[in-house]
């Protein structure tokens, strides 16, 4: 495993010095080669409070704390899980049952290849998701989901969900809008160009839950090996190490450990960008598991917060395009990214026949 670190990209310079200046075209620049390198890095935000972090994980260990008849209540199955909470032992990784997903694994030097997942059953960890996405004033060819948020029914939990969920929620939408305005930048564009088309994305706060009492045997896969489809995502700091994921210059597998100390978030290519991009910059490829990282602060956290629960919180953020905007790539990074194939200047981790068809975004999340 790569101790490689991921590259850090200040929003701080972009929100505070002067557009055209050449820090911020330079932080631009950086933060599109890094999606170009990696698929992923850090940004660096001090608006984000680790304060309010904290609070966020502390409500969500409470959350998921509870019996799984109190969670029940909370479930949506008649909505496809799109609203409320989703169980352990129901989300399946796809690439499990992908043959194209399955080869890139099987191209990865051995020692760099993720926990098997061919036979792996579905992910033992719960999911909440929380819509953050605001209503289009046109007519969608795809209704988004009409039903409301789902508050949890638990009195000491639903007078703080909602105020908690907001205002987490909106640091890291603040944080990956701007990113996109930097990636734009960065990569030529004008600098509006993602976030106007993501506008009125289908946006989803989504934390993700692990019981690690339940699930404390060293290499249990807790999200087997995939890309995430919509265009970036972004995380807060997670109270156990566990993700790893692969550099797409060298395919080589990274275990992501966050800085130390200070206010930063992990943001993460995913599909949608990939597609408008052509291709230019690849959807990462990410797994998340127990290893001696996270058996480590398992023990640490019984010792510093005996009465706290055992539970992995992801707090992921998926900022997606709006529905309705067409798919297609953008010909000046189409015609970047087949001159990269072209120089093979990567060990590409993933098929360079990929063909980008033009489509909704609502018909690439049905897809």
């Amino acid at each position: 495993m790569s101790t490689a670190t991921l590259p850090v990209v200040d929003l701080n310079v972009f929100l505070n010095q002067p557009a055209d200046s050449l820090a911020v075209l330079e932080e631009c620049k950086k933060a599109a080669e890094a999606l170009i390198t990696y698929g992923a890095l850090f940004v660096h935000d001090s608006r984000v409070s680790e304060e309010d972090n904290s609070v966020f994980l502390d409500l969500l260990e409470d959350y998921f704390a509870q019996p799984e008849s109190a969670l029940k209540q909370d479930e949506r199955p008649e909505l496809g899980y799109q609203v409320g909470v989703t169980l352990e032992n129901t989300e399946k990784p796809k690439c499990a049952v992908d043959e194209p997903c399955l080869n890139v694994i099987a191209r990865l030097d051995p020692a760099d290849r993720p926990l098997d997942i061919t036979a792996h059953s579905p992910d033992p960890k719960c999911r909440f998701f929380w819509k953050m996405s605001q209503k289009p004033p046109y007519e969608t060819r795809f209704p988004a989901l009409n039903a409301p948020n789902v508050v949890p029914e638990a009195p000491e939990i639903r007078q703080r969900w909602t105020p908690i969920m907001e205002k987490w929620g909106q640091s890291m939408k603040n944080a990956v809008e701007n990113l996109a305005e930097m990636t734009a930048l960065g990569l030529g564009l004008a600098r509006e160009t993602f976030t106007e088309a993501g506008r009125y994305g289908p946006h989803l706060l989504a934390p993700t839950a692990s019981d690690l009492i339940k699930y404390s045997k060293r290499d249990t896969i807790l999200a087997g090996f995939h890309t995430d489809l919509n265009f970036l995502t972004i995380h807060g700091r997670s109270r156990y190490p566990g993700l790893n994921i692969w550099a797409r210059n060298t395919g080589k597998r990274i275990a992501v450990k966050f800085p130390l100390t200070g206010r930063y978030l992990l943001v993460q290519a995913g599909k949608q960008l990939e597609h408008l991009s052509g291709g230019l910059i690849k959807a990462g490829f990410h797994e998340v598991v127990v290893n001696d990282a996270t058996l480590e602060a398992v023990e640490r956290r019984k010792t510093q917060y005996p009465d706290r629960p055992l539970i992995r919180i992801s707090s992921t953020f998926f900022w997606h395009l709006s529905s309705d905007y067409d798919l297609v790539p953008i010909p000046a990074l189409r015609n970047r990214a087949q001159r990269l194939v072209a120089d093979a200047m990567s060990v590409d981790t993933v098929d360079e026949q990929t063909v980008y068809e033009p489509m909704k975004v609502g018909q690439q999340v049905q897809k």
